[in-house]
């Protein structure tokens, strides 16, 4: 028997990259049922920065790329990637963008009690596909009830500074071991894979790590 191999993922929530690989790697998973990955989401902002409260979205747009005509260059090849794995993303839907922090602590508070990768899954779909705005305590609130954590349990947590820092710490921890884009896989703490690899690429990894087991 295999095995069982340590996958990190860096990612952030209102990354598309980061769902479209997500989604990449969960049709390799599913059709490799036996594979030997023990998977851990870790934070990563892309926007740091941010206002707590999140901004417009299309003050957002405007100031990364320049304005709607550069958003919409930026984002085709990610609609593109979206449509060939079977995702439909509403960015005509999506009003603002938020500040993370908060859904990278409910990821933390959902992988203690062993529904990380449910969390993650249902905060890609509410910002993505439903367009709310994950950055409010409400929604966060409403996600984890979804996942079956008591939601007045992270309600009391997020209002306050509950692991605030240690997201902190642990996104500025990976930046300093040189990852700069999301999603980043890490494989068995040796082996970094950038960028949304197609399910084939997961597929040849699991088959190596068999023969190599």
């Amino acid at each position: 028997m295999t095995e069982p191999v340590k996958l990190d993922i860096m990612s952030d929530p209102i990354c598309p990259w980061c769902y479209i690989g997500k989604a990449h790697l969960d049709r390799a998973l599913a059709a490799h049922p036996n594979h030997p990955f023990q998977i851990e989401w870790h934070p990563f902002q892309l926007n740091p920065d941010m206002p707590a409260e999140g901004m417009g979205r299309r003050a957002y747009l405007e100031g990364k790329f320049g304005g709607k005509d550069g958003a919409v260059k930026a984002y085709a090849p990610v609609v593109e990637s979206a449509e060939k794995a079977g995702l439909n993303i509403n960015f005509e839907g999506m009003k603002r963008t938020p500040n993370t922090l908060n859904a990278h602590r409910l990821i933390h508070w959902a992988g203690i009690e062993g529904r990380q990768t449910a969390a993650v899954s249902a905060l890609f779909k509410a910002y993505f596909v439903d367009t709310r705005d994950i950055g409010d305590t409400e929604v966060l609130t409403d996600i984890a009830d979804s996942i079956e954590m008591d939601a007045s349990v992270v309600a009391r947590l997020l209002s306050t500074e509950e692991d605030a820092q240690d997201i902190r710490d642990r996104d500025a921890h990976s930046r300093q071991m040189g990852i700069n884009s999301v999603p980043t896989f890490i494989i068995g703490s040796r082996h970094a894979v950038p960028g949304a690899q197609p399910p084939e690429l997961w597929a040849q990894v699991i088959a190596d790590i068999a023969k190599s087991s």
